[in-house]
């Protein structure tokens, strides 16, 4: 090799390696150093939503693990153990509807929208300001108890429901932790949302000329 070329390929050699030190691996699949940050890392700032939201159900498949296995099944609520009297029992009943029964008879359908509801919280989490504690503090327990409620549906085709609450002679539409935790997260991001100020609208600018 003459005394040019291997001038040559010293200068490529050394352009190689500043263009990719060896101290700075390019990452793998990903665009940037967001990308190939690890799933943990990511998850991070949502902790208090993942807590929230598992914690939510696991007490709502314990809770109805106990009661498919010690209470009857019953629609017209033939078997209950009353814990207040004229108050406060549990039972044992089916839901293939939304809350109160509404849509009853489309459990299916209620299962896909559950998931395509948890799809939209996820691409729409920096809009919905998921970073926020109190946000966090609302859709834990919403995404919990929507998740509880549609491991019921795909399982045995119905919500298992079994807190039974009577006042005098009203009785409230039997529910689960579950729906509490999904009602309740609603009222939260709610009340947080009404106390949002309203966004402030630019001024035009007086000053610029014609």
């Amino acid at each position: 090799m003459s005394k040019a070329a291997r001038k040559a390929a010293f200068l490529v050699k050394g352009m190689s390696s500043k263009s990719n030190p060896v101290n700075e691996p390019v990452p793998v699949g990903g665009t940037g150093p967001r990308h190939s940050r690890p799933v943990l890392q990511r998850m991070r700032p949502y902790r208090l939503l993942w807590a929230l939201a598992l914690t939510v159900f696991g007490l709502d498949q314990i809770t109805k693990i106990i009661v498919n296995a010690t209470i009857p099944f019953s629609r017209f609520h033939l078997h209950h153990v009353e814990v207040i009297p004229d108050f406060f029992y549990l039972i044992h009943v089916g839901n293939d509807g939304a809350a109160w029964s509404m849509l009853s008879g489309k459990s299916g359908f209620l299962a896909g929208l559950a998931i395509v509801t948890l799809g939209a919280i996820y691409i729409w989490r920096r809009e919905l300001a998921l970073k926020e504690h109190i946000v966090q503090l609302a859709f834990g327990l919403l995404c919990g108890g929507i998740v509880g409620n549609l491991v019921d549906r795909m399982l045995h085709g119905h919500v298992i429901d079994f807190l039974d609450f009577h006042f005098g002679s009203y009785v409230y539409p039997t529910f689960n932790i579950a729906d509490a935790g999904i009602c309740v997260g609603v009222v939260i991001y709610l009340i947080h949302s009404l106390r949002q100020p309203p966004p402030v609208e630019k001024a035009p600018d007086s000053d610029k000329s014609v």
